[in-house]
């Protein structure tokens, strides 16, 4: 299955979960399009499917943690990389690339 085929499967896969716990569309929809990455999707089906909540807020709250998280990580690696090119600099110095030997 192809990135984008999977992203779909993952967006259809919530949507129907949650029209199955007795949600509307709509939700599903929205929550999917807040999510926006297939590796996020999944986790929220994930968690519906073993926590089954109660009520609409409590998916959306679950759903704001999940970002919350993406949103971290994606920080940190953009922290990391950063870190990464400023010991490259303090190594080679200014205008030093690492490749004169």
């Amino acid at each position: 299955m192809s990135a984008p085929e999977s992203w779909k499967a993952a967006y259809r896969e919530l949507i129907e979960t949650l029209v199955r716990m007795g949600y509307p569309e709509e939700l599903g929809r929205a929550i999917a399009k807040n999510l926006g990455s297939e590796k996020t999707m999944r986790r929220m089906t994930a968690y519906l499917c073993s926590a089954k909540p109660r009520s609409a807020e409590e998916i959306v709250d679950e759903m704001l943690a999940i970002m919350s998280d993406r949103e971290r990580w994606i920080q940190k690696k953009k922290a990391q990389e950063a870190n990464a090119e400023y010991n490259k600099l303090l190594y080679y110095g200014i205008g030093g690339n690492g490749e004169d030997g």
